[in-house]
């Protein structure tokens, strides 16, 4: 079966070829009438853009490299299929690489990534990456760059977060109005701007209801299962535990489950449980988790439209920094 071309798509509709090309890279000069109708068509008839003939026009790779930590956390699987639908829209390919949460293994991926001549760069840092020294050579060579989720210290460039400080604020002071007041929070590395923003709105909630902070009440670590476990068997062991922990994530949330399961504790009766991101598993477990939702599908969207105008050289300033808002979704953990 022959497959549908460019040239098919703009005899349909009654315009040069060139047209359809630019409507189908989401050119500004297309009105947005012609791209609807050249996208519908292309659906239609699954077209599938010839990305190496692109390429070879361009000078340039029609692919897009994402790294992230771990492409396990159900988090970042949505943020790619945000970003897989807006490139493939626009006629790019992604190729995902995951850093494990370890340095090394980010830069690696960078250098193989530039290696391949992309067409752009959408980064989430590891949790072991304290700065944006090892992004120079991104920089350097100009390729286009957007960093979501989590941004290195330093790094001035493009971005895209969800309001982390306002989520644990949220949490924290639904956890106040449930009539917690030993409320501790187990956070992730203190270099990375996420950490520090949602530790940020936990204290900003407990000073606005007038509530001391314990000593102890506070644990930096990272952003997994047992990162969880390990700082609730910390906060478990202290002379005054706490009545609610308050995690930095959902997976460091389930870690504080398999902890009160494994010191007998029942949640939310013995210990009030909470996450932050909106993990699915939240709603398989027992007691469901009383959670932060972040929009981390939408998050992958807009990090790529901001990638693909740098792209273009449509966007409007060098930098942009988005911040999409958060809600909290509340269960039986709490």
């Amino acid at each position: 079966m022959r497959q549908y071309t460019i040239k098919d798509i703009a005899r349909e509709l009654g315009v040069s070829p060139s047209t359809v090309s630019r409507a189908l890279s989401g050119h500004p000069g297309i009105s947005a009438r012609t791209r609807s109708r050249v996208q519908e068509l292309a659906r239609l008839h699954n077209y599938q853009p010839n990305l190496l003939a692109k390429s070879l026009q361009q000078k340039h790779s029609s692919t897009i490299g994402v790294i992230v930590p771990e492409i396990r956390h159900d988090f970042f699987a949505a943020t790619i299929s945000g970003i897989e639908e807006v490139a493939y829209t626009a006629g790019y390919a992604i190729m995902v690489c995951q850093s494990h949460e370890t340095l090394d293994r980010e830069t690696t991926n960078i250098a193989a990534l530039l290696g391949q001549r992309i067409a752009g760069l959408l980064l989430s840092v590891s949790c072991r990456t304290h700065d944006a020294r090892h992004l120079a050579p991104v920089l350097r060579s100009r390729t286009p760059l957007v960093v979501f989720d989590r941004v290195p210290e330093g790094f001035a460039g493009s971005t895209v977060t969800t309001d982390d400080e306002q989520g644990a604020c949220d949490i924290t002071a639904l956890l106040l109005q449930k009539g917690y007041r030993r409320i501790a929070h187990i956070g992730g590395p203190p270099h990375l701007a996420i950490s520090r923003r949602r530790y940020a709105g936990y204290t900003k909630a407990l000073a606005a209801a007038g509530i001391p902070q314990f000593s102890g009440y506070h644990i930096q670590g990272g952003f997994d299962e047992e990162d969880g476990r390990r700082g609730a068997m910390q906060l478990f062991d202290l002379a005054q535990p706490p009545d609610a922990i308050m995690a930095v994530t959902d997976p460091v949330a389930l870690g504080v489950y398999s902890a009160a399961r494994q010191r007998g504790l029942r949640i939310p009766q013995d210990i009030a449980v909470t996450g932050f991101s909106g993990n699915p598993v939240g709603e398989l477990i027992t007691p469901r988790l009383t959670t932060v939702y972040q929009p981390a599908f939408e998050m992958g969207r807009r990090a790529a439209g901001l990638l693909l105008e740098q792209i273009r050289g449509t966007a409007a300033q060098s930098t942009a920094t988005v911040s999409l808002p958060t809600r909290v979704v509340v269960r039986e953990s709490a």
